[in-house]
């Protein structure tokens, strides 16, 4: 694979801003390197999942006050205000306490005690690499089961064909033919970041 360029990233999210693009370009081809999305099957699944969790790299930040995550344990939310405070952030939003703490410690930044770094393009996609290479989604890009992959990142398939339609313009930017299966997504998950 390549470098992503600027006009790649523009043709794969049409509605993105070309400040905002550009601004995502270098982070984004830094987080191909880091998390092994070595290859256009993997940089296209990846940018389709990207382009509608955040919007067209609209979104690094949940447009929701994270009110309903205040007191869930199941994400470290054990202090009052933690909620709010740790609603989700980045490309693929990082949700709660102990997600902040782990992709932190991951990442080697302190986003535990500053939360709003993950609003920055850098850490906002490399973020994004971090839940996918936690979650082996490399493993089902090269297998192409897409809606596993949906799966995985949403928990069910909340905008499935948003997320397709990225897929398939990221297909045709890298060369590669036309989806014909897209998985079928039976795979058993509940992960909730």
């Amino acid at each position: 694979m390549t470098e992503l360029t600027s006009d790649q990233l523009k043709k794969i999210m049409p509605s993105a801003k070309a400040e905002t693009a550009d601004s995502f370009v270098d982070p984004l081809n830094q987080t191909f390197t880091e998390f092994e999305i070595d290859n256009d099957q993997r940089a296209a699944c990846f940018l389709a999942q990207v382009g509608h969790e955040s919007g067209a790299l609209r979104y690094v930040k949940e447009l929701a006050s994270g009110e309903a995550y205040e007191g869930r344990k199941d994400l470290g939310n054990t202090e009052p205000g933690d909620g709010v405070r740790y609603k989700g952030r980045g490309l693929i939003q990082i949700t709660g306490r102990a997600n902040y703490r782990a992709c932190g410690e991951a990442l080697g930044e302190d986003l535990e005690n500053n939360p709003e770094k993950l609003e920055e393009p850098l850490l906002a996609a490399r973020s994004a690499g971090w839940f996918w290479g936690t979650r082996k989604l490399n493993d089902l890009a090269d297998k192409g089961d897409f809606r596993t992959i949906t799966k995985r990142i949403n928990g069910g398939f909340n905008g499935l064909q948003d997320r397709l339609d990225y897929y398939g313009r990221a297909r045709d930017v890298f060369g590669l033919p036309p989806v014909e299966d897209a998985g079928d997504g039976d795979e058993e998950t509940s992960d909730n970041i």
